[in-house]
């Protein structure tokens, strides 16, 4: 099986239908902390609709358009990095991320952004990663300018949670543009 170590203990690897218990109880820990920031964390609200998240992203997989990792800590399931659209024909991917709290601060979704950009532009030849998040979702625009991103714009009043209209930064690495080597951030 697939998986790439990130040093302290962590790991990615692909999170696939089988794990639903797993990501169920994991979402469970982080809800609070992803929901504002992730459409479906409040969605998987039961085992069942676990599933049903996991099983769409193996099929967006199998027709190479997402794809779903999770990043486990000490044998623990703590996050993970997403590519929420995956577009080969047109060379773009948007890429999103989440963790739970007691993983914080280590520098884990960096580290697995990274390895993930790095597959994408590198391997799979395409031209350009977004990462799109909040203004106020700081720790997120940090990981996106760690990556070497840059700021696009904003789209205004973009994103609807809990019936407030939010806007939304738009962060891009471009196959030409310069990357940080995973040494340069791996204590961030």
């Amino acid at each position: 099986m697939f998986s790439a170590e990130l040093g302290d203990g962590a790991e990615l690897r692909p999170l696939e239908p089988w794990q639903a218990e797993e990501f169920f109880a994991h979402m469970e820990r982080a809800r609070a902390t992803v929901d504002p920031w992730i459409p479906w964390a409040s969605v998987n609200a039961d085992p069942e609709l676990a599933r049903a998240t996991l099983q769409r992203y193996a099929d967006l997989q199998a027709r190479d358009a997402g794809r779903l990792y999770g990043i486990w800590l000490d044998g623990t399931l703590v996050g993970g990095c997403m590519f929420v659209a995956f577009d080969a024909k047109a060379g773009s991917a948007e890429m999103g991320v989440w963790l739970e709290p007691a993983a914080q601060g280590r520098g884990l979704i960096t580290r697995a952004a990274r390895l993930l950009v790095d597959w994408a532009l590198d391997t799979r030849g395409l031209h350009r990663v977004e990462w799109r998040c909040r203004p106020d979702n700081t720790a997120s625009s940090a990981v996106a300018r760690r990556l070497g991103m840059r700021l696009d714009g904003v789209l205004r009043e973009s994103y609807p949670f809990r019936g407030v209209r939010h806007d939304t930064e738009v962060w891009s690495l471009v196959a030409g543009d310069p990357r940080r080597p995973p040494e340069a951030f791996a204590e961030q």
